[in-house]
């Protein structure tokens, strides 16, 4: 009986996290970072081609698809598909992006992109 109450107990909880994961990636947030390219992620310096923005737009165009760094947890996120034309002229900078993250794909779904200040 004990080992049916813990069984039940432990899949209740499972089953909360897995509700509260799923409605963590249909709410939007804004997050501050910098906009990159998949290929060189968190740092340009290995490539050896200019700035932050010229590495970018460069690796781009041989490729890679534009990515967002949230440099104060060392993550990586794919920006969707429909912000892919939009971010090539926040190339190399800071930005605030207002989205929805799905953190277990490691992609921002992008309703909102600006300078950050």
């Amino acid at each position: 009986m004990k080992v049916s109450i813990l069984v039940a107990l432990l899949s209740l909880t499972v089953a909360a996290m897995s509700a509260a994961a799923a409605q963590s990636s249909k709410t939007e947030r804004t997050i501050v970072g910098y906009i990159t390219d998949s290929m060189c992620g968190l740092d340009h310096s290995a490539m050896k081609m200019g700035d932050d923005k010229e590495c970018t737009i460069k690796c781009v165009e041989g490729g890679a698809k534009y990515a967002f760094v949230d440099q104060a947890h060392k993550v990586v996120y794919f920006l969707d598909d429909a912000t892919q034309p939009k971010a090539r002229e926040f190339a190399g900078q800071k930005v605030k992006i207002t989205g929805r993250v799905d953190a277990k794909a490691r992609t921002v779904f992008v309703t909102k992109i600006a300078p950050a200040v």
